[in-house]
């Protein structure tokens, strides 16, 4: 078994030049400090290794919602200084999104609850003639659920991704020259392994044969600038609170004339131009599609993370992030029985890949590493299928993985805690005795308390064997 690079925890030297960028956080993030109790007793600060899933909010992010919160009011309807406060910035988050996605000026800005929620909006939006859909949605099998399962309610065909990017975009064209696409519906980034596709060379595609391209942001939102008009991008999707922004709003931006046709999301207040007893008039634009009171300090929040975003220097950002992936892949891949997952052969890892990575351990279930980790290290990270089980499947991962994701508010430290517990496992097995409940493994005789505001007591709540990311 091979050493890793550990500078603070084995003695291994001074730190490798190449990892220097990502030695502190690139920006501040609320939870930063937080002391998690190790089951061995003791607290240790919380490395958090679960971006992909839910990021931290900004500090930024967070200093504005306490500013904007007193004058939290209804919006659109409302006459008195706090609703037209409130109104003012809903409306005006619209301009600030379009702005960091590099929309068009007529493009729709509509906010959801995140990016499953907008994708499924749009699948009530594709075209139909005469009570016909007029084309069908082409996917590929390494989608998020939230990127496949709202399309199979629609004409659809799926695409098993080659084992290059290359093969890949191949498969793709040969569906499209077969004709009756209308949309073409891709992730930008990979949330099992953080792979990057070529936006731009597929939308090319998509419209070489006539479709329009939606493109799953959630994961690529948080790590790469977009600009959906020069990359001929139709309809992006991403959620707020991966993209550093609490309470839980996505957004869906994009061609107005599907959304202006399409069936609302949402029947109810605000989505209307007139009700009657036996029928409505719709309304056109976001309106459609946002029935009843809308989120708020959502969009308002997600609004501001993205200006912070735009405003990070992106050579200073990718280096940040890639240091950390580049020194987290090799320190894994130098320990025996551990195996680093990627789809695609000819992808870059210093290159074409966001802050995340996939990894198992041999001789290891998932979910008691991932258990492991947090008991007795204080590491968090993600294990499972994340709601992309046709890709786990073929990835020869039935069970799951597990998976590391980060991003500004990292720091290798991180990643140094998380290689130094899997070594220390390799090495030496678990420290504790740990039990299945409730279908997630846990320390057995847990005796660590949570906060007093906080319900539940660790071992005592069953988690979801899929959760949205």
């Amino acid at each position: 078994m091979t050493t890793a690079i550990f500078p603070s925890t084995t003695g291994t030297g001074l730190l490798d030049h190449r990892f220097a960028a990502a030695a502190n956080p690139l920006a501040a993030v609320t939870g930063a400090e937080i002391q998690a109790p190790l089951i061995q007793g003791g607290h240790v600060r919380y490395a958090n290794l679960d971006y992909g899933a839910s990021a931290p909010a900004l500090s930024v992010v967070s200093a504005y919602l306490n500013e904007i919160l007193p004058f939290y009011a209804s919006v659109h309807r409302g006459a008195g200084y706090a609703s037209q406060i409130s109104t003012s910035v809903y409306e005006n988050a619209r301009n600030i999104v379009r702005d960091f996605v590099g929309g068009r000026a007529d493009d729709s800005v509509i906010f959801t609850r995140n990016t499953t929620d907008s994708l499924n909006l749009l699948a009530g939006c594709l075209p139909v003639v005469d009570h016909h859909h007029t084309g069908e949605v082409l996917y590929l099998d390494i989608e998020h659920h939230a990127n496949l399962l709202p399309w199979q309610g629609v004409p659809h065909r799926s695409v098993v991704a080659s084992d290059t990017i290359e093969g890949t975009i191949a498969g793709l064209r040969a569906e499209l020259e077969h004709g009756d696409v209308s949309l073409l519906a891709v992730t930008g980034a990979s949330n099992v392994t953080g792979e990057i596709l070529p936006i731009r060379r597929l939308a090319a595609l998509a419209h070489e044969f006539g479709a329009r391209i939606a493109v799953d942001a959630a994961q690529l939102a948080p790590h790469r600038r977009i600009n959906i008009a020069a990359d001929g991008v139709d309809y992006l999707a991403f959620s707020g609170h991966k993209l550093y922004a609490p309470f839980g709003a996505g957004v869906l931006v994009g061609r107005p004339d599907w959304l202006d046709a399409g069936t609302p999301h949402l029947a109810g207040g605000g989505a209307v131009s007139e009700a009657r007893l036996d029928g409505v008039s719709w309304a056109a634009g976001p309106a459609r599609h946002e029935g009843g009171s809308p989120n708020v300090l959502g969009a308002a929040t997600l609004a501001r993370a993205t200006q912070v975003v735009a405003a990070l220097d992106q050579e200073r950002w990718h280096a940040h992030e890639a240091a950390i992936r580049s020194f987290l892949v090799e320190g894994l891949q130098k320990i025996d029985g551990v195996t680093v997952h990627q789809i695609f052969s000819d992808t870059n890892p210093d290159t074409d890949t966001i802050g995340v990575v996939n990894f198992s351990v041999a001789g290891y279930d998932a979910g008691l590493v991932a258990a492991y980790l947090s008991a007795e290290h204080g590491v968090g990270l993600r294990d499972g299928r994340f709601c992309a089980h046709p890709l786990l499947k073929r990835l020869g991962l039935p069970s799951g993985s597990l998976r590391a994701s980060f991003g500004v508010g990292s720091r290798l430290e991180d990643a140094q805690r998380l290689l130094a517990g899997i070594e220390e496992l390799r090495r030496t097995g678990l420290g504790w005795d740990y039990v299945v409940d409730s279908g997630r493994w846990v320390p057995a005789n847990d005796t660590r308390s949570y906060p007093e505001w906080a319900p539940n007591t660790p071992g005592t709540a069953g988690a979801a064997p899929c959760t949205q990311d």
